[in-house]
């Protein structure tokens, strides 16, 4: 249960859990992006993290994070490179997933897996699309 905050947005903890993965080489890595600017830029993420990966599921808990709207990729880097692999620049070649699992054709949109925090549950799960 979440409560409503009144007053200044405070910090909070959520737990993403990845499913789906096949197989424990690499490892997962999982980033966040507050707001649609620069969704998708690497290089402009809120927070990251990485854990090892596992055949099934694994969870990553990222603490303190400031009360907004955010979107989670998250991806399984098989080969160790630190990035999601891609045909032709593209389409990825390594499994990745977006929170709330939308459908997509092209390029990921921020809305579509945009979730509140402070209100989202204390874990959002994350599935991965091989």
């Amino acid at each position: 249960m979440v409560a409503a905050l009144a007053g200044p947005a405070h910090a909070s903890d959520l737990a993403v859990r990845v499913t789906g993965v096949r197989g424990g080489d690499g490892t997962i890595h999982v980033a966040f992006w507050r707001g649609t600017d620069g969704f998708r830029d690497w290089t402009r993420t809120a927070r990251e993290g990485t854990t090892p990966a596992r055949d099934g599921a694994v969870e990553i808990t990222f603490r303190d994070l400031d009360a907004g709207r955010y979107a989670i990729i998250a991806y399984h880097d098989e080969d160790g490179d630190g990035e999601l692999d891609r045909f032709f620049g593209m389409m990825p070649t390594e499994a990745w997933g977006l929170s709330n699992d939308p459908e997509i054709s092209g390029p990921p949109d921020f809305d579509p897996a945009a979730f509140e925090l402070p209100a989202a549950a204390p874990v959002i799960e994350v599935p991965l699309n091989y």
